[in-house]
């Protein structure tokens, strides 16, 4: 095998740190990401002539592949394996002995049917860390039910608290619950790295997540209040349960102005920039649970002189009086606005079809060792000669036998 280091980043807190991505779509990949746009070296396999689902997810290129894929797969190694066959299995296993960490997202028992399993693996590699991320987890009654996003969402009861109280569940306008448990998988893998490197254990792990728990886990305490008093949460739109006025309002012109001022100094500004300061001695406003037992009344109040004024001057005079407050922002307000371009939250990166796009910047920011895209997603199996003939140092001929059996 060539040097471990030949593949290395050069950049970023995680340089040298190697990465196996053998997953589809976002809750598995996009982990695998987040730890590449922090120098990790991150080999991604996809299935010779058809590649990662990705590819043809949301608006097409000219070539029929995906902006999706441009964005989701930067600084990626792109290499194509048929890892269904036992020759596509020997490679895979050469390349777990490289790799510190290996993401995977199929359906579980799909990698002990291909003799990939943690018990093979690890005997090749013990100190190698597995996330296995499916739809229901690795365990339980549901573990071979399918699960996609909005399934996790309905399943988490996330979803049964999002909308309108009167009218049926809604989801948000991304995957969240992919992009969550992408997150939740790239910080489980480092937690891993630190226990059997700076611990000292010197040894992997599985672990397992399903896509339902990370958006489980984020609804605030709906668990401890049915647990204890058996309420159920209902949907409440825009509004919030402890905290008023909070909401979502409509200027003059038409624009969406979010204020937050539930907190009682937040509160008394407001109530001072609106011209209405007697609003804070009415004993239904006076502190923030009694705003909150009177939320109808006194957002009706706010959304009253919200609608009097074009957004520009409610954002300008809440501003003065530091009141928490924004325009509810589409992306061509974002990629407009001088802060989003100060924070280069939207940076510019070189397709190989299409040039110059843009591209979400790297969050967040490190002093000493920052992150950086280096290059979009690249052409499927772009990278196989440099990790099959200079990595693996496979035979020529016999990767070209493997290239025309379709197998690389």
């Amino acid at each position: 095998m060539g040097t471990s280091e030949m593949l290395d980043s050069g950049f970023g807190p995680l340089n040298g740190l190697k990465v196996l991505d053998i997953g589809t779509l976002i809750a598995g990949p996009f982990g695998a990401g987040l730890l590449a746009d922090f120098g990790a070296t991150v080999i991604k396999v996809e299935l010779p002539g058809v590649g990662d689902s990705i590819r043809s997810y949301g608006k097409a290129t000219p070539s029929g592949s995906s902006l999706a894929w441009s964005d989701g797969a930067r600084n990626k190694h792109t290499i194509t394996l048929d890892m269904r066959q036992e020759d596509g299995q020997k490679l895979i296993k050469r390349l777990v002995e490289w790799a510190d960490i290996l993401i995977e997202n199929f359906s579980p028992g799909t990698l002990e049917k291909w003799n990939l399993g943690y018990e093979h693996l690890s005997e090749i590699n013990p100190r190698l860390i597995m996330v296995r991320v499916s739809g229901f987890g690795q365990t339980g009654p549901y573990k071979n039910k399918p699960g996609l996003d909005r399934i996790a969402l309905g399943f988490s009861g996330l979803n049964y608290i999002t909308g309108q109280p009167d009218h049926i569940p809604v989801k948000m306008g991304i995957s969240v619950a992919d992009y969550m448990t992408a997150t939740f998988n790239a910080l489980s893998a480092l937690m891993a790295v630190y226990h059997r490197d700076v611990v000292g254990s010197g040894k992997g792990q599985v672990i397992d997540l399903a896509l339902y728990e990370a958006p489980f886990r984020v609804t605030e305490d709906i668990v401890p209040i049915y647990g204890l008093y058996g309420e159920v949460r209902e949907r409440i739109g825009n509004g919030h349960l402890s905290l008023a006025p909070a909401e979502t309002f409509e200027a003059e012109d038409g624009r969406y102005v979010i204020i937050h001022a539930g907190l009682d100094n937040a509160f008394r500004r407001l109530a001072k920039a609106m011209g209405q300061a007697h609003l804070t001695e009415d004993p239904r406003f006076s502190t923030a649970r009694e705003r909150a037992k009177h939320s109808k009344k006194i957002n009706g109040i706010v959304a009253e002189w919200v609608r009097s004024l074009p957004g520009e001057e409610v954002l300008l005079i809440l501003e003065k009086a530091s009141v928490p407050a924004t325009f509810v922002n589409n992306i061509e307000d974002i990629f407009n606005d001088p802060h989003i371009a100060a924070r280069e939250n939207i940076i510019k990166v070189e397709d190989p079809e299409l040039g110059e796009i843009h591209v979400p910047g790297v969050v967040p920011k490190f002093s000493r060792t920052p992150g950086k895209v280096a290059w979009a997603g690249k052409k499927l199996g772009q990278d196989n000669d440099k990790v099959f003939l200079e990595l693996l140092e496979l035979d020529k001929a016999e990767y070209e036998r493997l290239k025309e059996q379709k197998i690389i």
